[in-house]
Parts: C-alpha cells; structure tokens; sequence
C-alpha cells in the first residue's frame, strides 16, 4: 500500500525549517502532500495563491511532494479525501509538542484512521516560527538565512511596496 503522507500549515512564509521537514518528510512517504490551509488566527502576509506558487518553486526538486490548497475543510478531512493516511507534523519546542498533541488527540476523535507522525526540527531551525520572521522584516532585521531565496525575494518585494 502506498503511504501518502499530508503536510498542513499555513506556511506564511514558508521557512527553511518547514523545507527541512518536507525534505525529510519525502524521504519517509511514498507521497507528500503540503496542505496549505487557513489559519484564521493569524494576520496573513501572502495570498493562498502566492504561498502555493512558492512553495511549489522550493520544492520543485523533490519528485514526490506536491502542493494543494485548501480553506473550508478540516484536516483530517482533506487528507482522507487526498488518499493521505499520515499527517505530518514538525515539532521545535515543548510548547508545539504539546499544541501538536492536542491536535492530534482532536483529529485522532475525528478520524481514528489517520495517525500523526512527528519530526523534531533540527537545530538550527529551533527557534524560528513564520510568525517570529514577520516581525524581524517588519522592523528591517535580518531575515534572509531562514527562507528559501524565492521566499525571501518575494517578502523583500512585498515590505518594500508598503
């Protein structure tokens, strides 16, 4: 049986951090599929259509990963209806593990079919959450090691116009 594995996030922007998992995450599936979905929570600095575009441009060299969008329905729902039995999850921290965890339990409830498969992030990428690199371009810090080129360019773009 083929193992098809599920990325989601909202990837805004898509970090070095996150293509370290996807990389490793091609190596363990048969397929991987990165999900971009809505976070309703946090105040976006690309479009869907954007995100997508750039993340199918960092990960054009890995044969087996492919891009999808998705806004109006759960995760567990998208998966099972993607053919994705896994859902792949990168942890940096105690506080993901333990936000990872909840969702999971959550998703576990919803569809005891799907299993969470977590990967700890490497060292190097530990401490840098989308989130946190928003604010560093906001106030012209230094942001350029922790996205891939393409992503870098476009926010450099995006800030600069504002």
């Amino acid at each position: 049986m083929k193992k098809i594995a599920l990325f989601p996030g909202s990837f805004d922007p898509l970090t070095m951090g996150h293509l370290d998992t996807i990389r490793r995450g091609a190596k363990l599936f048969d397929e991987l599929i990165i999900g971009v979905f809505v976070n309703s929570n946090k105040k976006i600095f690309f479009t869907a259509e954007e995100k997508v575009q750039l993340i199918e441009e960092a990960v054009k060299d890995i044969p087996n990963v492919r891009v999808v969008f998705q806004e109006t329905e759960l995760t567990v729902v998208t998966a099972k209806r993607l053919g994705a039995s896994i859902l792949l999850r990168g942890i940096r921290s105690m506080k993901d593990y333990e936000y990872e965890r909840d969702i999971m339990e959550m998703n576990y409830h919803l569809d005891p079919e799907i299993e969470t498969v977590f990967l700890l992030a490497r060292s190097k990428y530990n401490h840098i959450s989308s989130s946190l690199l928003k604010e560093v371009l906001l106030f012209d810090g230094d942001v350029k090691p922790y996205l891939p080129e393409n992503v870098y360019q476009l926010m450099m773009k995006k800030r600069d116009a504002k």
